[in-house]
């Protein structure tokens, strides 16, 4: 795991719209004909379980490379590392039942086994690609027909452990890059808005998550009723109308107020530069300041794509990795540390 840390091709800053848009995500909820869902699953059952799918799943290529990691032995960094990779969840880290997930080694697919649902497939892309990661989660699971016969009814749908991914069990993700909106107040017209297209507004982490310095996720909340398809046009439709919104502030501010918005984003690179400790929170408000900074053409020589690593090397999980080796440091250390990192990376003393 260490050796893809930072490499993630969802990082890379590169695609369509990648100033706002960090990444797209598609996630696809399954469960296996023949065994109980995830409460009724006894112990013995479990291991069952894992085992059937680990091998029915080997039998297909998913990347040119790919491991399985069993998340029952590893420990709390461990887990904490693959949260913040966003290649499990925070409820699949925090389980205590048998548990796995198949990965590549791009951060780009991901298998979690015997999370909520038997299996949760994503695929997660760089910028707007929703059309991209769409195809390749449904080729996938194409290819995962072949091998495992999923529970499904002919009037519902995939049958899934929560009712809300009745149906689809489709969950269409788009991570959004949005300070101007939340610097100017106007956040809730997001808000607004995707709530009229039944769409939700997540957290960094997903459902159930907050928004780490205006980092959100817009993604659909109906799963029943519709066509993949028509999900997958619900959450298109809604993105530009955002985008647009945030370009538009952007400029307005740039325009009313260019030597405040600079001293802004000089600030936050000044701190990031010369600070001897540092939160993960502060980490997080400096440089999506930072990164504002250099969509706005105000900043030279720093690219989005060291910004979004540091955004990852800077959580909990990653830093105690990339520092200790995975040995757990207390809070106070991991300030320190996390300090010390982002100087040498942004260039301070």
């Amino acid at each position: 795991m260490v050796e893809s840390i930072g490499k993630d091709a969802w990082l890379r800053g590169e695609g369509q719209d990648a100033d706002i848009v960090i990444s797209t995500r598609v996630r696809l909820a399954r469960n296996v004909e023949g065994f109980a869902l995830k409460a009724k699953l006894a112990g013995d059952e479990e291991v069952a379980l894992v085992q059937h799918l680990k091998q029915r799943i080997g039998k297909v290529k998913l990347a040119e490379k790919q491991q399985f990691v069993d998340l029952k032995p590893l420990d709390d960094v461990e887990r904490l590392l693959l949260v913040e990779r966003h290649l499990i969840s925070l409820d699949h880290a925090n389980a205590d039942s048998e548990r796995g997930v198949i990965h590549d080694d791009q951060g780009s697919i991901a298998l979690m086994l015997n999370e909520e649902d038997h299996l949760r497939l994503q695929v997660l892309g760089s910028g707007m690609c929703a059309e991209e990661v769409f195809d390749r989660a449904f080729a996938i699971e194409d290819d995962l027909q072949g091998v495992v016969e999923f529970a499904y009814h002919s009037r519902y749908g995939y049958l899934t452990s929560c009712p809300t991914n009745v149906g689809t069990g489709m969950r269409l993700s788009v991570m959004m890059h949005l300070p101007g909106l939340a610097f100017t107040k106007q956040i809730d017209k997001v808000f607004n808005a995707v709530a009229r297209m039944n769409l939700a507004v997540r957290g960094f982490y997903g459902e159930g998550t907050k928004a780490l310095s205006d980092l959100y996720q817009i993604s659909n909340q109906v799963t029943l009723g519709k066509t993949p398809e028509e999900l997958l046009n619900d959450v298109r439709s809604v993105i530009p109308v955002i985008l647009r919104w945030e370009r538009e502030v952007r400029n307005q501010v740039l325009k009313a107020d260019r030597v405040g918005l600079e001293d802004k984003v000089w600030r936050a690179l000044g701190a990031l530069r010369s600070a001897r400790t540092m939160s993960s929170s502060e980490a997080f408000e400096q440089l999506s300041h930072v990164r504002l900074g250099v969509h706005c053409e105000l900043i030279p020589d720093l690219t989005i794509a060291t910004l979004n690593e540091l955004f990852l090397l800077c959580q909990p999980g990653h830093l105690q990795t990339v520092v200790c080796g995975g040995k757990a440091i207390e809070p106070r250390k991991r300030d320190i540390v996390r300090a010390e990192l982002l100087r040498s990376r942004l260039g301070g003393r």
